[in-house]
């Protein structure tokens, strides 16, 4: 996909206004209390069905000042090893809850860093998941996020003998004046090996993670990473907005923040991106994917049947998951369920027999509605509006009146297309398609001038 004609940057910069992601709807700000522990249990149960499984490993070595995700640093194994024993115990307590021969369509390693962990490690807690949860599909996704360079050839034997088969290498940029600042030195060799290595034990799907709008980057320095990105071959590439939440990480505080790019270098990144990979025989898979023709995620976008969700962008849609470990996100048809943030609490709540369960929320018919809307926008950049008639029973234009109001913006500036059977949103559209897909949020209102709800969408 291309944006086709140049964009304004100087008009498209003035969309840029804190907005969600979408990785969930309801976003995580609307879990709370309300659901919980014992409605949680009576959800698990209560689901059939394929299942998918997330692992959260949350230990590094040391910071990554960019980075969002929930961790923990240390340099202290037998934190790793505990930890490892404290993962086998919650994986009891919901097999006690859960039908463990349900099928296991998708299995995701995520951290912090999971291969800080040694590959004995590694190998244990997958082989206990996998006596605990034995019916693994033979076409199951087997996923794992690696850091370059904590990474070796004893763990990706590991790996390989339990079938595996996508990797995703965080890059972020190869420009060594970003890596000084964000605090991770990571040289092109130490990639190019890591990938070199996960190639020669066969694993067929091979994803690089790169992040714009970080400090002292421009349009230049990113065409040279996107230049050795592109010379590693790989199946996918991940071209993530930095999300700048110093209010919510403290790392990212050390950031001076004039040297961050504007939301006009960033949107001439991300156009420059766009036409360079789909130049190179890529195409462009929701807002921040890019995936080689051949890519499964293709045959998905045809039948419509891809996903978003936690793992990013998915074919393995309709699996109820499993969130393990310290923070985990879980999601069924009708809920959401995170485990604590808290690393006492999480192994006192395992001591008592309980699952570390914090919070979650339980989807109301309305928000099951503008779930569905709302992710096949991210996903498709499109609305098959007869197929949500049918579904959920209701008149499109009458439901979504006001968000089609709001929509109106978008296309009259050639933006997106809106007919009686489809909300169609345009190349260069894709750019804004977290604005494009906020009017059909619900708890957006709320929300109206609070700067420190959500990252920028630009």
């Amino acid at each position: 996909m291309s944006t086709q004609a140049k964009i304004d940057l100087e008009k498209f910069s003035r969309y840029s206004r804190p907005g969600p992601r979408y990785t969930s709807y309801p976003t995580a700000l609307e879990f709370g209390d309300a659901f919980g522990y014992d409605d949680y249990l009576e959800s698990l149960r209560s689901e059939t069905g394929p299942l998918s499984l997330y692992v959260h490993l949350p230990f590094c070595r040391s910071a990554c000042y960019f980075c969002g995700c929930n961790v923990v640093f240390t340099s202290k194994e037998s934190k790793l090893s505990e930890y490892v024993d404290y993962l086998k115990r919650e994986i009891d307590l919901l097999a006690e809850q859960v039908d463990t021969e349900r099928e296991v369509i998708q299995f995701h390693f995520g951290g912090g860093t999971p291969t800080y962990y040694k590959a004995f490690e590694l190998d244990k807690i997958v082989s206990y998941i996998k006596s605990r949860f034995p019916n693994w599909s033979e076409e199951a996704e087997v996923s794992v996020e690696i850091d370059p360079r904590f990474f070796n050839e004893d763990q990706m034997k590991v790996f390989a003998e339990h079938g595996f088969n996508r990797i995703s290498f965080g890059v972020q940029d190869f420009d060594e004046r970003v890596q000084e600042e964000i605090h991770r030195i990571q040289p092109y060799e130490i990639t190019k090996a890591a990938v070199d290595l996960a190639r020669r034990y066969g694993i067929g799907s091979i994803n690089t993670d790169l992040i714009y709008g970080l400090p002292y980057q421009s349009l230049e320095s990113f065409r040279h990473t996107l230049q050795l990105a592109r010379s590693l071959d790989p199946d996918r590439l991940a071209v993530f907005n930095y999300a700048h939440v110093p209010w919510l990480k403290k790392t990212m505080r050390k950031f001076d923040e004039t040297t961050i790019p504007s939301p006009e270098t960033k949107l001439a990144i991300l156009q420059y991106t766009i036409d360079y990979l789909t130049a190179e025989g890529y195409e462009m898979i929701g807002m921040d994917h890019f995936a080689k023709p051949q890519d499964e995620l293709f045959g998905a976008i045809a039948k419509g049947e891809l996903h978003r969700n936690f793992q990013g962008y998915t074919t393995k849609g309709g699996a109820n998951l499993l969130g393990i470990g310290l923070t985990s996100i879980g999601e069924g048809r009708d809920y959401y369920a995170q485990n604590t943030k808290n690393m006492k609490e999480y192994e006192a709540a395992i001591d008592a027999g309980r699952l570390p369960y914090e919070r979650g929320v339980k989807l109301s018919e309305d928000d099951r509605l503008r779930k569905s809307v709302i992710m096949e926008l991210m996903a498709n950049f499109a609305v098959d509006i007869p197929r949500v008639e049918r579904e959920f029973g209701i008149d499109f234009a009458d439901y979504f009146a006001d968000a089609l109001e709001e929509l109106k913006e978008f296309e009259d500036a050639g933006l997106l297309q809106i007919g009686s059977d489809a909300i169609h949103v345009e190349p260069t559209g894709t750019l804004l398609i977290r604005n494009i897909a906020m009017p059909f949020d619900a708890y957006m209102n709320k929300y109206e001038g609070n700067k420190k709800s959500f990252s920028k969408t630009v």
